[in-house]
């Protein structure tokens, strides 16, 4: 009976209007990867904390995310996160955090399973409601808590998510309900980023290896720019980066090695690796927003999200994009702060909101999804995936 207890999915009731005067706060922990979050997010959009512990100098000398010593980092980290997102946001967790949300997937099966366990527990041993978050569908509704009125995406709206795990172009049609436009064929563009990062040998900033690609060709002129083959998966909506990762490291083999190649050389190696990548977002965004039309679907925001999306020169391109696809009424391109761009767990909260003022909750044996389609949620059908 006590386990029956326990693992019940637990009741909340709509809130009722003497309740509805206080904000609802919630707690959120974040941990797909490995970046350790958690955070406190009420529901009149105030941000109270958001606490982000890196492992980045634990997984530089692999040149990405080495899974062992991501989730032991993880483990370490994951009791500071929430206890300084607590004291941060100056709240009691029994007495003003109203329920709890989760990172569910997808993700790396071994992080999930860290920021998971902690929060089904925190659930459990208090007597809070829980919700497990997609991933991705935090990273697309950002923008609903941080944009000012002016600039606040409507639905319908396409989301452009890009990371070092995904590349998507989705239609978002309401909190829950997205339609995959275009999907990677191979590899993320934030993998193939770091990976050539790391053929540069160029050394990690303090947010990683991206930023690091970034600042090292920010002041190569776009006339010194090198063709790197023909254009990738042309006419078709997916995307594919492999082929531009290769051809980078077929450039570097034909100089007889990366340390043949000076450091002005390489710096226009990763100027060009960077341009053709974006190039390649450019067109399918430019495919995704005619299969609109062709729909008769009225789109008017692009909200740009994930790691990738704190680049600023990407951010300087999209706008040229969409202001060049309808100059009498520009699409307008939507980004969150950078900081809310890379993994968090503000987004993993903002997109539980919603399901918490509605009464929702998951039981607090839910398992993690670490393959999950965004366009599942819109289903509601849950099938459970722990591998």
């Amino acid at each position: 009976m006590l386990r029956s207890a326990l693992l019940a999915r637990p009741r909340v009731p709509p809130l009722l209007p003497s309740v509805q005067k206080s904000p609802f706060t919630i707690l959120a922990i974040e941990s797909s990867a490995d970046d350790t979050c958690a955070a406190v997010v009420d529901s009149s959009k105030r941000i109270l904390s958001n606490v982000v512990l890196k492992q980045l100098h634990l997984h530089e000398k692999y040149g990405g995310i080495e899974p062992i010593t991501a989730i032991q980092a993880h483990q370490r980290n994951m009791p500071l996160a929430v206890s300084r997102a607590l004291k941060e946001a100056n709240v009691d967790i029994v007495r003003d955090v109203n329920g709890i949300a989760f990172t569910r997937g997808p993700g790396m099966p071994s992080c999930l399973s860290v920021g998971m366990n902690a929060a089904q527990t925190l659930g459990a041993a208090l007597g809070k409601p829980v919700i497990g978050v997609h991933h991705m569908q935090g990273h697309a509704l950002t923008p609903l808590l941080t944009s000012d009125e002016a600039n606040m995406p409507q639905f319908p709206f396409l989301t452009l998510l890009v990371s070092g795990g995904h590349t998507l172009i989705l239609l978002a049609e309401s909190n829950d309900k997205f339609k995959i436009l275009a999907d990677t064929a191979d590899q993320a563009i934030g993998r193939v980023i770091d990976k050539v990062t790391a053929l540069l040998a160029i050394p990690w900033t303090s947010l990683g290896p991206g930023d690091a690609l970034e600042k090292f060709c920010q002041d190569v002129p776009d006339s010194e720019k090198l063709v790197l083959g023909q254009p990738v998966m042309r006419g078709r909506k997916d995307f594919s980066f492999s082929g531009l990762h290769s051809q980078v490291e077929r450039y570097i083999h034909a100089k007889n090695g990366i340390e043949q190649l000076s450091e002005d050389e390489r710096r226009v190696l990763a100027y060009s690796f960077q341009d053709s990548a974006f190039s390649q977002l450019e067109e399918k965004i430019q495919l995704a927003f005619s299969w609109c039309q062709s729909q008769s679907i009225n789109v008017r925001h692009l909200v740009v999200s994930g790691g990738v999306a704190s680049n600023q020169r990407l951010r300087q391109r999209l706008d040229h994009c969409l202001s060049r696809m309808d100059p009498d009424n520009p699409i307008q391109a939507v980004f969150p702060p950078p900081n809310l761009c890379t993994d968090n767990a503000v987004m993993i909260a903002w997109a539980s909101m919603h399901r918490f003022l509605a009464g929702e909750s998951d039981s607090y044996d839910l398992n993690l999804r670490a393959k999950w389609s965004i366009e599942d949620l819109a289903s509601k059908v849950d099938v459970s995936d722990t591998s």
